[in-house]
């Protein structure tokens, strides 16, 4: 203890509450002998606020007995709580009784998340047609995002609007799978088919957009590609994946990538193509955007377009799998609601 403390009750008052410290039976009784004196109406607080009244000479001192008592205190505090702890938790296991013989807690099975199913179905589909699998990296370069696949420099889709950019605007979070296909064209000669199952990112959020989603981005190069190849493709993938009954239809669009390009529309598989309210009466539904691989895009990945052509097309899986299960708000797949995903199982 510090020698000749300014207030001549400290030792006294550190005695008394080490002694009520040491005689507390429970921990109730332990906290009310901390408030008493360490909370903010404490006596030992009220001793520490008293101290800007004196004299600037003898602040240092006793503003140091003070914290030492307070120090003692605290420890004692802990060490008894910790006793009270263990000694409480030993009453309980012996005075309280527990039957072994119950069975136990049953959990509800699990099931895949209707994303994660989609995109295996797709998969599936897919690779049955002969297109191999490829994946690539999440954090992407200007240069594989939008450079190599024909985007100029004042594309919209450039904004930080819609692209997470990392590391001071050098590197980026993809905003699309298509990025893969300039990393498989580099990496690999053709003839090649190839799909690229993936997350994407982009800053939108409603019932429809989600800032993180998961796309399948999908191309072949090879000798004399038409977009009737094309056609042929999505067709089938639609009838494989709604029934032979689904029809599609192209309709011109633009995509950097792609030169000619189209937005693909299947038959509304909710009323049979007759119009609903989720096809806007139109009978028509799109679900993906594709066309013919851009020869600067091909030239870029060190393909020569005048002996090869290709065809693209990408799609959103949690647009597909809203459409087939008839969910309306694109959140309710990532609230991780237990009775909305329970659906599914």
């Amino acid at each position: 203890m510090t020698d000749q403390p300014h207030d001549p009750e400290l030792v006294p008052l550190r005695d008394k509450t080490l002694a009520a410290i040491t005689a507390a039976t429970d921990s109730d009784t332990l906290e009310q002998i901390r408030v008493s004196c360490l909370g903010k109406k404490g006596s030992l607080t009220g001793r520490l606020k008293e101290l800007g009244k004196l004299p600037a000479e003898a602040r240092p001192a006793a503003g140091a007995a003070i914290n030492e008592v307070k120090d003692a205190l605290e420890e004692a505090l802990a060490a008894r709580g910790e006793s009270l702890k263990q000694a409480e938790l030993a009453l309980r296991l012996t005075g309280e009784p527990f039957d072994i013989t119950p069975p136990g807690r049953g959990f509800p099975a699990g099931a895949p998340h209707p994303v994660a199913d989609v995109m295996e179905e797709l998969i599936d589909i897919f690779t049955s047609l002969g297109f191999a699998v490829e994946e690539g990296p999440e954090v992407e370069t200007d240069r594989y995002n939008f450079q190599m696949l024909n985007f100029p420099d004042d594309h919209p889709a450039r904004d930080m609007q819609d692209t997470f950019y990392v590391q001071d605007g050098r590197r980026l979070l993809r905003t699309h799978t298509s990025p893969v296909q300039v990393h498989a064209m580099l990496k690999r000669k053709p003839p090649l088919a190839v799909i690229a199952p993936g997350r994407v990112y982009r800053c939108d959020s409603d019932v429809t957009h989600s800032p993180v989603f998961h796309q399948v981005e999908g191309f072949l190069v090879d000798r004399r590609v038409t977009m009737g190849h094309l056609k042929a493709t999505l067709e089938l993938f639609v009838q494989r994946l709604y029934g032979r009954q689904t029809k599609i239809r192209l309709r011109p669009s633009f995509f950097p990538f792609t030169e000619p390009s189209a937005e693909v529309d299947v038959s509304c598989v909710l009323c049979g193509a007759k119009g609903c309210r989720v096809c806007k009466q139109t009978g028509w539904l799109e679900i993906l955007g594709a066309g013919m691989i851009d020869p600067n895009v091909l030239t870029a990945c060190e393909i020569d377009p005048e002996v090869w052509g290709g065809f693209a097309f990408g799609l959103g899986v949690e647009r597909i799998a809203m459409l087939k299960y008839g969910i309306d708000d694109i959140r309710l797949l990532y609230e991780n609601d237990p009775r909305f995903l329970g659906q599914f199982a």
